[in-house]
Order: structure tokens, then sequence, then C-alpha cells
């Protein structure tokens, strides 16, 4: 893993920990993949694996996505794990609690069947863990269509570098129900 704290404005925010962002990257349950779309961005929400040191997702063998992928290999990959709100008695300072991680790589479709396999194999565990009796079968995967019509296809996001941030919680200031500012005041917590 090729973690890299180069680029990260808030350098007291970095986060250099492999083994704290390969929890983020095996856990988070949803990531947002950019792509280029010509000169606009293209960000779009997906449910995905962390396998073999590499992003996995599946989608339509045809579609927006699966074109710009090929147009242009480019991609990077946000989680956002999101902890609670910090409260402050000066507004401008609230903050949120978080650890996030950006995956920059290229993306390709898998064209192998054992990998494509291995990693839809590997998102059905982590997703419905033990809700199937068997593993997944390769022919199950070369077969899939979509609802849509489309083959469906795994794509792989190699990683290049991997940059994380963390503003880490401090239960003491941590947001809840019916927390006010008066309140902390009057206890002295402010």
């Amino acid at each position: 893993m090729n973690i890299t704290t180069e680029g990260i404005r808030k350098q007291n925010l970095a986060v250099d920990d492999a083994d704290a962002i390969e929890h983020l990257l095996r856990t988070s349950r949803v990531g947002y993949l950019g792509l280029v779309d010509g000169d606009e961005p293209y960000v779009v929400p997906l449910n995905f694996i962390w396998h073999r040191e590499a992003i996995y997702v599946h989608g339509a063998q045809y579609g927006r996505k699966a074109s710009l992928m090929s147009q242009s290999p480019k991609a990077a990959f946000t989680i956002a794990h999101e902890i609670g709100t910090i409260t402050h008695p000066v507004p401008a300072k609230t903050d949120t609690a978080y650890l996030t991680a950006m995956v920059f790589g290229r993306i390709s479709m898998v064209e192998d069947l054992n990998e494509a396999t291995s990693a839809l194999e590997a998102m059905l565990c982590k997703y419905v863990p033990g809700y199937y009796d068997s593993p997944l079968h390769s022919g199950h995967v070369q077969s899939y269509v979509s609802g849509a019509g489309s083959h469906v296809a795994v794509y792989r996001l190699q990683p290049e570098r991997i940059t994380a941030k963390e503003n880490p919680e401090d239960m003491s200031v941590m947001f809840y129900p019916g927390r006010t500012r008066t309140a902390d005041v009057q206890r002295g917590r402010r």
C-alpha cells in the first residue's frame, strides 16, 4: 500500500497508519468513484471491496461509467467514515470527526474470470456474510445480465497512491441531540 501525505494541506490531520487505512477500506460500505468526463468530473457512489490490495467494483459493461473508464483509466475512489459533529462555542469552529481515504490509480475491466469471481465472492461475503451456502460459481459471473439487459463486468482500481485524513472524536465535545451551548457554558464545559 503506497500511503503518502503529500498534497494534504493540514498535515496535522494526515494519516499514515496502514492498519487504520486498511480497516477503513475493508469495513466501509459505500465509496465514491471519480472519473474524468471531458472537462468535468463524474462521481458515482458504489458498493466495493478492498481485495488483493485493490478496489473492486461491478457494474454494467456498457453505459456512461464503463465508457468513461475505457476512455481514461485515471480514477480516484473516496471513502469516508463520519463519526459525528464536534461542538464549539464559536459557530465557525464547529467541526466534524471523521476518517477518510482517497485511492488514486488506474481502473480497468477485469478480464480474468477467476479474478472477477474471487472479487465478487469477497463482495458477497462483505455485504451478506453467511447468506449463501456455497461459494459463487464462475459460470454465474460469466452469464450474469443486469436488469437493464447489459452484462455485468468487474472493474479493478489498482492504487498508485493512497492519502488519508482523520479528525478524531473527543467525547467531551461531541454533539448529541439536546446538547446546547448555553448548557455547556453553565456546566463550565466551555
